[in-house]
């Protein structure tokens, strides 16, 4: 698992290069970080102590060549909610259970299986997670002391029921960053648009408006220039139990965003990544930063991107990402106090509008097929409701619709009479009939009633022998052939005879392990119609 080949064809130029993708990453991490961490409800260096462990663990320890890793955009509304919930101190125990299930993960190699996660799902909660991000910073934006709650509405009712208390130095801080994050790379593309978001606008505030708009410091008191001691949460089974959903949906996010953005990286790239060792980076990442005070952290698309137009050739980057926010929180900490709250503002919403996929939103919504209802469904819960019912409830529409759509696929041709004729006497014909049944498609739970009502209804008076062609089955579960065991018991006991032609390897396996080959016999199977017909007709010809 650690034989590491990411570093293969380094050269020393490769170093310089790393080098300054990794400051420039760096720069855009330590807002980001503080951000994402008060939007969480948690203080502003819980997201820096996570940049620092969590991108340097994953950096060395990851699957891909290019990751950053850290606290991320998808996870505020979950761990707000823990949060608001359970409190600090349990999110913590909860980040370190969704570690240990992202290695579990890994070591049962179930990296690929993420990418069965119907995209309509994917889009629908990472759109709705956009809109609470969005809306969660109206408060920060306008000045205002909101109180977080549960649930969407509860927190527009909170909002527009203090909207007369609106702070215009607050609007004013907020509305200089926004230019400033608009303008800027315009003007000035090479500069860390992030940083600067924040840099003006504080400067303005501090000058101009000193003590009208909130600031990191009135707020939190200020950011530590260390980072914090280890300590090992308090773990009772009881906690386990209780945090247990929330850790599988942080595991589960955490999983998708992280490969999702390895994905985005081999495809800037031309790299590939290896999905199972990321989720064990990822992992372990999770396992150790609770045990400094940092919030679960994941791949980080953004992030990761900067890092490749940066210039980066290898994981290093992201190791001197990590060791330039640790200088930085070492050596400028107390000036981030000054930092206004209307300031971040603009920058988390810059990044709800780019985390919110609305294009794709809007290219899935106008199919009108049931992708579109699963996108829907998705995001109106994710919303109103929570990520972790929204989710659940996304996939279970998805697999019905998967269901539907594959037993609509099954289809039971209309019975072909097959007869020979045997001249026995000048004046004599005797006739032995078959009556042939084709079957198309999918022989599974979703389609085994139906296919037993078409195919008896279809035979109306048993004949004396029934082929059922089987060479268009595309598969069959167990279902299926309990179904198709109970059909051929009700044909035996109308005394006719059962022949199968065409059924491909994988299907006569089955049969054979399920008993059904013996119970229809062995001489009864046939690799096509006419060796099935022949062999029947020469059966009787030498009985007769």
């Amino acid at each position: 698992m650690f034989a590491d080949d990411r570093f293969r064809d380094y050269q020393p130029a490769s170093l310089r290069k790393d080098f300054i993708s990794g400051i420039t990453v760096g720069i855009v991490a330590i807002p980001l970080g503080m951000a994402f961490a008060m939007a969480s409800g948690v203080k502003p260096e819980y997201g820096i102590y996570t940049t620092i462990i969590a991108g340097l663990i994953v950096s060395l320890l990851g699957g891909s060549r290019y990751q950053i890793a850290g606290p991320t955009g998808a996870f505020i509304p979950i761990l707000l909610a823990v949060v608001l919930q359970y409190g600090y101190e349990d999110l913590l125990i909860a980040g370190l259970m969704a570690g240990i299930m992202l290695v579990a993960m890994s070591f049962f190699k179930l990296g690929s299986l993420v990418h069965f996660i119907p995209r309509s799902v994917t889009i629908g909660f990472t759109t709705g997670i956009a809109v609470i991000i969005f809306t969660g910073q109206l408060g920060n934006f306008f000045g205002l002391n909101l109180e977080n709650h549960e649930y969407f509405h509860q927190n527009m009712e909170e909002f527009f029921s203090h909207l007369s208390e609106t702070n215009g130095y607050s609007i004013l801080t907020a509305a200089i960053g926004l230019l400033a994050i608009i303008f800027v790379p315009r003007l000035f593309p090479r500069i860390p648009v992030l940083l600067v978001g924040l840099i003006i606008p504080t400067i303005f505030a501090s000058l101009l408006f000193p003590g009208q708009v909130e600031t990191v410091g009135t707020a939190y008191g200020g950011i530590p220039q260390s980072l914090p001691k280890f300590q090992f949460p308090e773990i009772t089974l009881e906690k386990i139990g209780m945090l247990f959903t929330p850790a599988l949906i942080i595991a589960a996010l955490g999983a998708i965003e992280s490969l999702l953005s390895a994905v985005v990286a081999d495809g800037m790239t031309g790299d590939r990544h290896k999905s199972n060792r990321e989720l064990f980076g990822q992992g372990i990442a999770n396992i150790i930063t609770p045990l400094f005070g940092g919030i679960p952290a994941t791949g980080a698309i953004a992030r990761t991107a900067t890092n490749i137009k940066s210039g980066a050739a290898s994981p290093l980057s992201g190791v001197i990402h990590s060791v330039f926010v640790l200088l930085t929180l070492l050596l400028f900490a107390p000036y981030a106090s000054y930092i206004p709250l209307a300031a971040m503002a603009p920058l988390l919403m810059l990044v709800a509008w780019n985390m919110s996929g609305y294009r794709s939103f809007k290219q899935i919504f106008q199919l009108r097929t049931s992708d579109s209802l699963v996108l829907a469904v998705t995001f109106l819960l994710t919303v109103f409701i929570n990520l972790t019912v929204a989710v659940q409830a996304g996939l279970l529409l998805a697999v019905l619709s998967f269901v539907k759509k594959k037993s609509e696929q099954l289809q039971i041709d209309d019975p072909v009479d097959i007869q020979r004729q045997r001249q026995e006497s000048l004046d004599l014909t005797a006739h032995f009939q078959i009556k042939k049944f084709t079957i198309r498609g999918p022989l599974f739970f979703g389609t085994a009633q139906s296919f037993e009502h078409s195919l008896m209804a279809s035979i109306r008076r048993m004949p004396r022998v029934i082929l059922l062609d089987m060479q268009y089955v595309t598969m069959i579960d167990a279902t299926g052939e309990d179904k198709l065991d109970l059909i051929i018991d009700n044909i035996k006991k109308a005394g006719s005879t059962v022949l199968v032609s065409g059924l491909p390897d994988w299907g006569l396996d089955l049969f054979k392990k399920s008993g059904l080959h013996e119970k229809i016999g062995a001489s009864s199977f046939f690799p096509d119609e006419e060796s099935a017909k022949e062999s029947f007709y020469r059966r009787k010809e030498a009985a007769d």
